[in-house]
């Protein structure tokens, strides 16, 4: 199945392109009140509409793809984003390795950004070294051995 565009100009075509050609899945985004970005938001939305569509063995095309997420902002609520994104994506077929994530924050309220600031850096520097090996070695291991379609 074809993603078709919604309106003229929509560049959905091109990203769905993209996305049935990547292995590992990298879903960025702030936290707004604790909540994903709407630019976050929209990308799963349309995702969504990957759940009926099937490869040639009739396997969601998300099936076998790795996915993980990476999170900024200055407030709490960045595992709240993280659930929310990685939920979806598990719902879509993407499988979701433990530690899949990383993120930045200083706590709530306004503050520095991370290129203003050195304090936390460190920590989300090793969680997202983790986050990368475990993507890349869920990705090589469903590349040797694919999950199957489901069963009926």
């Amino acid at each position: 199945m074809v993603s078709e565009a919604v309106r003229e100009g929509d560049a959905w075509p091109a990203v769905h392109r993209k996305l049935l050609d990547a292995e590992i899945l990298v879903i960025a985004s702030p936290t707004w009140l604790g909540r994903p970005s709407s630019v976050a938001q929209r990308v799963l939305e349309r995702m969504d509409a990957m759940l009926s569509e099937t490869d040639d063995e009739g396997r969601p095309v998300a099936y076998n793809r790795v996915a993980g997420v990476v999170v900024t902002g200055n407030e709490d609520g960045a595992h709240h984003v993280i659930s929310e994104i990685q939920g979806a994506l598990a719902d879509i077929g993407h499988t979701v390795p433990g530690q899949a994530w990383t993120y930045w924050h200083l706590g709530p309220g306004p503050g520095p950004d991370y290129l203003e600031e050195e304090r936390g850096r460190d920590w989300s520097h090793r969680t997202g070294r983790a986050m990368a090996a475990n993507l890349y070695g869920v990705a090589r291991a469903l590349a040797e051995r694919p999950v199957g379609a489901p069963p009926g």
